[in-house]
């Protein structure tokens, strides 16, 4: 197992990389104003459980794939970004906040099928290569080989990781999810919420269809 001074100048990293707004906190917080905070904490949810999967493949040496077999890059990231696309298409449509709200009394209370936006949560992590690409790079700085098995120590920090996101992005759900209330509160604001999550879509599928490996 790592020891407690690898632990804590990790946790130093992963807080200076969460607290950074980056596409995961801008995916959050969009969701957070425009559907609650059950879908933003749902959003986090798949992301994080995304984070496992990519810090499993990169246990077993799969995130190697993207190194080694460019087209394998390729075709993840193309998938994500006509994924995001769709994703987008369909909240610029629904003719209510966002796709898929259930009945319920208000516009932003509204209740939205939870499971769904951890789904589409979980999709966007898995296929962003990018994420595979930083916990290659991240995480074995972290790690000793004669310090017990590799693999327990990437989830080990990945958990860790993972703990440190729900302390700062919770407070980026409950702070935009406060927005989204007053929003739409407001009749002239009551769409903007919607567009502000597809336009975040859009912007997301372009930036990973785009920037290729930087």
């Amino acid at each position: 197992m790592p020891d407690l001074s690898t632990l804590a100048l990790f946790a130093a990293a992963c807080l200076a990389l969460t607290a950074t707004p980056g596409p995961d906190m801008l995916l959050i917080a969009s969701r957070s104003v425009s559907q609650g905070k059950a879908s933003g904490f749902a959003t986090l949810a798949g992301i994080q459980v995304g984070t496992y999967c990519h810090a499993l493949a990169a246990a077993l040496g799969l995130s190697q794939l993207f190194l080694t077999v460019p087209i394998a890059y390729d075709v993840v990231r193309y998938a994500g970004a006509a994924y995001l696309l769709y994703l987008a298409w369909q909240t610029f449509r629904s003719p209510g906040h966002a796709p898929g709200p259930l009945p319920g009394p208000g516009a932003h209370s509204r209740r939205y099928p939870v499971g769904v936006v951890f789904r589409q949560g979980l999709a966007t992590n898995l296929l962003n290569p990018k994420m595979a690409l930083f916990v290659l790079a991240l995480f074995p700085q972290f790690v000793k080989p004669d310090a017990g098995s590799v693999a327990v120590q990437i989830m080990l920090l990945a958990i860790l990781l993972n703990l440190i996101g729900i302390v700062v992005n919770g407070a980026v759900i409950l702070t935009a999810s406060r927005l989204g209330k007053a929003l739409s509160g407001r009749s002239r604001w009551r769409r903007a919420p919607r567009f502000l999550l597809g336009t975040v879509f859009v912007a997301l599928a372009a930036r990973l269809a785009f920037d290729g490996r930087r």
